[in-house]
């Protein structure tokens, strides 16, 4: 089974929205965002991937790519055609299990992201996403206590549910309470000093959930 090795610069798109779907696209390096154009016609957030995460299981169910996918920075990825790929993981059980172990980490995620939007306020729904995102770097061996986060304040908001002046705020209030503090004026570049202590801060104001629509992620 072979993989074709790709380069992408930050805005350099992967796959489309539309497109037939044929490839997964495995994250060797950098970071990925997935976009959902909405049935009324709003771009949303739908995903964020990074080194070891496969995108493309958005076209899995209807043959088509739901989401546009579009790295964030300087990234390599390694695509295979979806054919090659299940005919070679019927005879290696270990692919077929990595790819399952794969689609099961990102159910997680979507799980955990609509928890967070049905039970967190803004400011810890804001934390929570930041600890994830440490978290996810530190199990890849990738450097979690200085962070660059190339997603600007609207995106965040998007992905969260959050306007721009409530996301603002809600650094604010990270930065005011000590969990972060930023390494630049730009504020792309932040530290969390301890994350136990941000955990700990999203814990204590969790609510009750309350019923969420469901929005499709890739």
């Amino acid at each position: 089974m072979s993989f074709e090795r790709r380069r992408l610069h930050a805005g350099d798109r992967i796959q489309m929205a539309g497109e037939p779907f044929r490839r997964l696209h495995l994250i060797r390096v950098g970071a990925v965002k997935s976009i959902l154009l909405s049935s009324a016609g709003n771009l949303q957030m739908a995903g964020l991937h990074i080194q070891g995460d496969w995108v493309g299981f958005d076209g899995l169910s209807t043959g088509v790519c739901a989401c546009d996918a579009i790295a964030m920075d300087t990234s390599e990825v390694w695509a295979v055609h979806y054919l090659v790929l299940q005919k070679t993981a019927e005879r290696v059980p270990e692919l077929s299990m990595a790819l399952h172990a794969a689609m099961g980490r990102q159910m997680t995620r979507e799980r955990d992201w609509r928890l967070a939007l049905a039970t967190l306020p803004a400011d810890a729904r804001l934390a929570d996403f930041l600890r994830h995102w440490a978290q996810a770097l530190e199990v890849r061996d990738l450097r979690s206590d200085h962070i660059t986060l190339r997603l600007t304040r609207a995106e965040i908001g998007n992905y969260l549910g959050m306007t721009l002046e409530t996301v603002s705020r809600s650094f604010s209030r990270l930065v005011a309470l000590a969990l972060i503090s930023f390494d630049d004026k730009g504020r792309r570049h932040f530290a969390i000093p301890d994350v136990a202590a941000l955990s700990a801060f999203v814990e204590s104001k969790s609510v009750t959930p309350s019923p969420i629509p469901v929005r499709q992620r890739c």
